[in-house]
């Protein structure tokens, strides 16, 4: 009786040392990958399944046009607004040639494009690509460049047609404000300006990606133990 307990005894504890060390391989092996530098980690967040990627990237589209109104708007109202004097019906000329007013309304619209850039970029990682990864990232890309074009159009294209209005109507020797114009000298200014939307939209995701991997990155090339061989 005594050896037969005996070997019941070892079975049993050889059967459960089998199943714990398979238990642990299974664990190990099933809840990440290996690579040659250690832990792989992933580009991008676990996207969620469905068509809830194409509604965030609208979302952050429409998010996008919104803040680029609202930037158009901050930039007609701040921005410096040089004096013209009326010298015929229909035409007019700046009373001081030399004013700041030009190069100031460009380094605004410039300001104001970084800081609705950040705020696009900030709200739309929060908000969309930290769940649903590169599609809202598109729509980032695209969107702070129409952003961009608005807040130029709100900002100036408007505020021309006011001011078109008042000089066809107003005597010889008036005073008139005229609204910011964006890259005063030509295209080759406006659209190194629009740029910065995209740029600092863009920037703020991107940067945080990096981060991350490279934070996780530094976290498992401590947390692996380098066994003696």
């Amino acid at each position: 009786m005594k050896p037969d307990l005996i070997s019941r005894v070892r079975a049993g504890q050889a059967a459960a040392s089998r199943t714990l060390f398979g238990d642990m391989s299974k664990t190990s092996e099933g809840s990440s990958a290996y690579s040659h530098g250690g832990l792989m980690a992933a580009p991008w967040p676990p996207r969620a399944a469905g068509g809830g990627a194409f509604i965030a990237a609208g979302a952050t589209l429409l998010g996008c046009l919104l803040t680029g109104l609202a930037g158009g708007l901050v930039w007609s109202a701040v921005a410096p607004k040089p004096v013209y004097v009326v010298s015929s019906q229909g035409s007019a000329y700046v009373v001081n040639p030399e004013t700041s007013a030009f190069i100031t309304g460009d380094l605004s619209y410039c300001l104001i494009g970084v800081v609705g850039g950040l705020i696009i970029g900030i709200a739309a990682y929060m908000l969309a690509i930290r769940k649903y990864g590169p599609v809202p990232m598109v729509a980032v890309a695209g969107g702070s460049v129409l952003a961009g074009l608005l807040a130029r159009w709100i900002g100036q294209d408007l505020g021309l047609g006011q001011f078109n209005s008042q000089l066809a109507a107003s005597r010889i020797g008036t005073l008139l404000h005229a609204p910011p114009v964006l890259g005063a000298n030509g295209p080759q200014i406006l659209w190194p300006a629009v740029v910065f939307w995209p740029l600092a939209a863009c920037a703020v995701p991107a940067g945080i990606l990096l981060f991350a991997a490279w934070r996780g990155r530094s976290s498992r090339e401590v947390a692996v133990p380098h066994w003696p061989t």
